[in-house]
């Protein structure tokens, strides 16, 4: 077998305890919690109102909004992530990029679930999931009984 050398050259990072790979190593340093209330929408029909939400998030630092509005959240955080890995590697993007250089480049990304109410959609009650056999989602209301 011969094995492979793989490099990690840039890192990228949007998430509830930073927007940078800087920015979120320097609060996980400092025991900053990235889990809070609420606040991007009206959770008070849901039994847990807290999570690990993305604050501070400018899309425009990426791309144009009118670009942006074409896609869910969890996307913008997706892409914004790369687009650091890529400035942060320094190699060369576009016509800069040779075809050698563009076969030997490779990306992983890693992600917790996406926005639960970003689905385009419509989502089985718990219930009728749950007679289903399907997993349930994450986003389940308060049961009113």
């Amino acid at each position: 077998m011969n094995p492979r050398r793989v490099v990690v050259t840039g890192l990228g990072l949007i998430s509830p305890v930073g927007n940078s790979v800087e920015e979120g190593w320097k609060n996980l340093l400092a025991g900053k919690s990235g889990i809070a209330n609420i606040t991007k929408f009206d959770a008070s029909a849901y039994a847990c109102r807290f999570a690990g939400e993305v604050k501070g998030f400018q899309v425009e630092d990426y791309f144009p909004a009118k670009e942006a509005r074409h896609m869910d959240a969890f996307i913008h955080y997706g892409l914004a992530a790369s687009i650091q890995a890529i400035r942060d590697c320094g190699i060369p993007t576009n016509d800069k990029l040779g075809a050698e250089e563009a076969e030997r480049i490779g990306c992983l990304i890693g992600s917790g679930s996406a926005d639960c109410r970003s689905s385009r959609r419509p989502r089985p009650s718990s219930r009728s999931a749950a007679r289903a056999g399907s997993r349930r989602s994450s986003c389940r209301r308060r049961s009113s009984t």
